[in-house]
């Protein structure tokens, strides 16, 4: 059985020969695993560790330069300007971009948001999306349309006007909100179309993804959900499954609150099922929810992975398969990217145990 029959069967409620394997890591956990064992490129680190999924890079930005700043700070093509900084010291040293200005944040009407600079997909070159898709036949071949930050409309809304403002704005300036989530919807909705329409059909997947929850609930009240990105979210879904891909939702955090409403959008696939927040216990959303939604992710990194024992690791690996591999519908992965100052020992045995414990038949208990 190759990846892609493997993915596809699991999503159409099936069981193929083990549960699907997915890898997400930070650069410097990969790096770290690269170095471990002794290869060269990305892909020959996920053909070493069984992955069954590949994400394409997607389309080429050949639109206006961005522009740099003498803070070190680069603007990206919404006009958000990041700065590289560090964290951690020595083998644990790590990497992010952290926004240094929101370009929308002083706005205070529907007219000057408008005015701003906003993307189009004409800044893309489509021309070689089938041809990145061809190099996984045997793969499942997902795209997440943008690797910035997904298609989404929470996240970008909150790096252009400012993670306070934005959700101020849901309350206080609605009319605002609202003309900010369109024009990020009426970008990503055409750009996605162009990729769908380049890939010619040699797409499965298509990842979308904004996080709507944090530990204990949703970031707002789900009436307020509802409003300003339930109708959103629904035209998303919408446009991949015309063109017969099924649809992966990311959203960190307690958002069992939505899901009905996602799986009455279409969603196919739930991403990434953070095992340690209210609500999202892997057992019940298998109970409530599997068939006709599938998961993927639910290995918890927060406390697990970085502070278990190579025998937790190994136990919840179990757990997992034993709660949400059952009559297909979930591929196994970490709950986000796996932080690099995780335990080497306990990332080899995470690997170890999907194998181990992913052969169907799967026990349970």
């Amino acid at each position: 059985m190759t990846s892609k029959q493997r993915v596809l069967t699991s999503l159409s409620f099936r069981e193929p020969d083990r549960v699907p394997i997915d890898y997400w890591g930070t650069p410097e956990t990969t790096r770290m695993l690269v170095k471990h064992f002794a290869v060269d490129t990305y892909e020959a680190l996920l053909q070493k560790l069984d992955v069954d999924l590949r994400i394409i890079p997607g389309p080429k930005y050949v639109g206006p330069e961005l522009t740099k700043h003498p803070d070190g700070s680069r603007e990206d093509y919404w006009g958000v300007p990041r700065v590289e900084k560090t964290y951690g010291e020595g083998p644990k040293r790590g990497t992010y971009h952290e926004v240094t200005r929101f370009p929308l944040g002083h706005m205070t009407t529907v007219q000057e948001i408008d005015r701003h600079r906003w993307p189009t997909p004409d800044w893309f070159d489509y021309s070689d999306i089938a041809a990145q898709c061809a190099q996984f036949p045997d793969k499942a071949v997902v795209s997440v349309g943008d690797r910035l930050d997904r298609t989404a409309l929470l996240k970008p809304a909150m790096y252009l006007r400012g993670t306070e403002q934005i959700f101020l704005d849901l309350v206080e300036n609605p009319a605002i909100a609202e003309a900010v989530f369109e024009h990020i919807a009426a970008f990503y909705l055409e750009h996605n179309r162009r990729i769908f329409e380049a890939a010619s059909g040699k797409l499965d997947i298509f990842m979308m993804g904004d996080d709507f929850g944090m530990q204990h609930g949703l970031l707002c009240s789900y009436d307020t959900w509802k409003r300003f990105f339930a109708p959103g979210l629904r035209r998303y879904i919408a446009l991949p499954k015309r063109y017969g891909l099924k649809v992966m939702h990311h959203s960190c955090g307690a958002i069992r609150p939505i899901i009905a409403d996602l799986i009455d959008m279409g969603l196919d696939i739930l991403n990434p099922i953070q095992p340690g927040c209210v609500g999202m216990d892997p057992h019940e959303l298998k109970r409530d929810f599997g068939k006709p939604l599938a998961f993927h992710g639910s290995i918890n990194i927060q406390q697990t992975l970085p502070f278990g024992t190579i025998a937790d690791v190994r136990a919840e690996v179990r757990d997992r398969m034993a709660a949400l591999a059952p009559g297909g519908g979930f591929l196994i992965c970490t709950a986000h990217n796996i932080q690099v100052d995780t335990p080497l020992p306990n990332i080899l045995a995470l690997f170890d145990a999907y194998h181990e414990f992913g052969r169907y038949p799967i026990a349970r208990g």
